[in-house]
């Protein structure tokens, strides 16, 4: 523990189980689960589809969620790719002739929903339960309601406006508007959220995975996974989808299915020599960043600048700004795209990144990618250019749930995909992942829209092993914050001994000075983002250095929400940690 370091939350601590998420009340759900005898894998997708209903601000049942397990019984550490694809009628000539080369809110961003795929795939490969005992909390909450927040309802007044004003005419948002803003206003704080339809969706599933009884757990699981992607719930978004201009087909979703693949891994070796394994999801999302950053880091005198100190976090934005220019640059679908991973994250390639950083100035935009094909075999090469300064919101939604159970399985997800996307689909209670707001409508870009492909994505949960078992499973909401805010935790643990409150709570700083991962893709370059509990004597260094600092709130939700899941083997012990940014909490015993 880091002496004389001060928490506003008291450190969870256990010798069986932990789980710690974005609401307390999918907190609530996973322990329960956990209690009931079910595994890590159950306990998180049971966490992960509770999210789904008490954060409809950040989480969609139909949005994503991508994955980090790990199984001990067969020793792997598998990511599930919880991501859609575009529809196979989707094109960029669409928006250039219809729109003037704009992707307007709405369903035309529709992309095929991924989250229930890989809550069920984690649930068939991984997990104990069936699918009617992972949702019943969800089910619950969802028919019973729970009473708002205040962050939620902060999201409603704000949402509520975005979708008057983005759409100019409010038709195809009825169902979000009946749900959320019933007589035309906002639900307030303490009123309850009561969503039929939603729970209505859960008891089909239910219901499909009943009709099949005798034939066993995995074929339960798969009949309640065909009702929605092959079923009565698929035709039912097709027919609103396409009511509604948008392109989703049946053939596309019997097509999809979530891929379930290694994750990339650095070995990390912190000051003290230990030796740690890091592992994130692929390019197809923004996952592999934490990796480049890490890898440019490990070899900086962290310790000699003392944590948080000028020329700390001078360094750790510098070592950002260049992970940002090489994700622009090469991150995107493998499917589709040769990503040089094998280059990007290795130790040579992070070394000459490492040394572009000037340790007195701060580049004023976001650096030109460098080569990582110089450091693997291969040479493909993509046109994305360096962009000009693009003005727009810095958007930021999804939540985070880690669980770790007696048996050594760890679990690590981040859902995403928020109601003001797109409108919720009437009678099912739910808004279809409207991802493809993550694409760009440039053809040499690596992210550029074409069919069957998956948009780069901001969600990515990570998982940090000591000798070869699971050490920290961490990640965040926060779009583009995710990865900057979880390098900050794990070197405030990894490299400075905090336990994970700390870590969690302790003061952080973001750049700007990249095209945004969401739609129109905001660039403002030299743009830094600080608490205000950074000393205002670092603030002025910074800005010496160049940085256009700009100071936020003491606690503000823009940079993210951690959590994480400390696992001390010598001592048997288990440590949760989660922000008070938000609505976290850890639970455990």
């Amino acid at each position: 523990m880091a002496i004389g370091l001060r928490s506003y939350r008291p450190l969870v601590g256990g010798v069986t189980h932990m789980v710690s998420t974005g609401h307390y009340l999918a907190t609530a759900a996973g322990y329960r689960i956990l209690e009931q005898g079910g595994n890590a894998i159950d306990a998180g997708v049971a966490a992960g589809i509770v999210i789904n209903v008490t954060l409809p601000q950040y989480t969609s049942f139909a949005g994503v969620a991508p994955i980090i397990i790990h199984h001990a019984e067969t020793g792997e550490t598998r990511e599930i790719s919880g991501l859609g694809r575009w529809p196979a009628e989707a094109s960029i000539d669409y928006f250039r002739r219809e729109h003037g080369g704009d992707m307007p809110h709405g369903v035309m961003r529709t992309v095929t929903p991924a989250a229930p795929d890989a809550w069920i795939t984690s649930l068939i490969r991984y997990g104990t339960m069936t699918f009617e005992q992972v949702v019943t909390p969800a089910l619950e909450i969802a028919e019973g309601g729970f009473p708002i927040p205040a962050t939620l309802h902060r999201a409603l007044v704000s949402s509520g406006d975005n979708i008057i004003l983005d759409e100019g005419d409010t038709s195809q948002w009825t169902s979000t508007m009946q749900i959320f803003y019933p007589g035309g206003q906002a639900l307030g704080i303490g009123d309850l959220l009561v969503q039929s339809d939603l729970a209505r969706t859960f008891r089909r599933m239910i219901r499909a995975e009943q009709s099949i009884n005798g034939q066993g757990r995995e074929a339960g699981l798969r009949a309640a996974r065909d009702l929605f992607y092959k079923g009565d719930i698929a035709e039912e978004m097709v027919s609103f989808i396409r009511s509604q201009g948008g392109w989703l087909s049946m053939q596309d979703l019997a097509d999809f299915s979530v891929g379930v693949d290694e994750p990339p891994m650095i070995d990390y070796r912190n000051s003290a020599g230990d030796h740690i394994d890091v592992y994130a999801c692929g390019p197809w999302c923004q996952g592999p960043m934490n990796l480049h950053a890490l890898r440019i880091l490990e070899g900086c005198d962290l310790h000699g600048m003392g944590h948080n100190s000028a020329e700390y976090i001078h360094t750790v934005l510098e070592a950002l700004k260049l992970a940002f220019a090489d994700r622009h640059a090469y991150y995107g679908d493998p499917d589709f795209v040769d990503v040089p991973m094998a280059g990007l994250l290795s130790r040579e390639y992070a070394d000459a990144r490492r040394r572009e950083i000037d340790p007195h100035r701060a580049n004023p935009e976001m650096p030109a990618a460098g080569d990582p094909w110089a450091h693997q075999k291969g040479g493909a090469r993509y046109g994305a250019k360096q962009p000009e300064p693009v003005a727009g919101p810095l958007s930021a939604d999804t939540s985070y749930i880690c669980a770790v159970d007696r048996w050594g399985n760890a679990f690590s997800a981040t859902p995403s995909d928020g109601f003001g996307g797109a409108p919720i689909v009437p009678g099912l209670g739910f808004m279809v992942s409207a991802r493809g707001a993550q694409s760009w409508l440039d053809e040499d870009h690596p992210c550029s829209l074409e069919p069957g492909k998956r948009p780069r994505l901001t969600p990515n949960p990570a998982m940090a092993f000591k000798d070869g078992k699971p050490w920290l499973p961490f990640g965040t909401p926060g779009g583009d914050v995710q990865p900057q805010s979880m390098v900050q935790l794990f070197l405030n643990v990894a490299e400075f001994g905090m336990d994970v409150q700390q870590a969690i709570e302790s003061p952080r700083a973001s750049t700007w000075s990249f095209p945004n991962s969401f739609w129109p893709h905001a660039y403002r370059p030299g743009l830094v983002g600080v608490e205000s509990r950074i000393d205002p004597s670092v603030v002025d260094d910074l800005r010496k250095r160049g940085h256009d600092v700009d100071v936020w709130n003491e606690w503000t939700p823009r940079m993210g929400s951690l959590c994480a899941i400390e696992v001390d083997r010598e001592r048997g012990t288990l440590s949760g940690g989660a922000d008070l940014r938000r609505d976290g909490y850890a639970m455990g015993r």
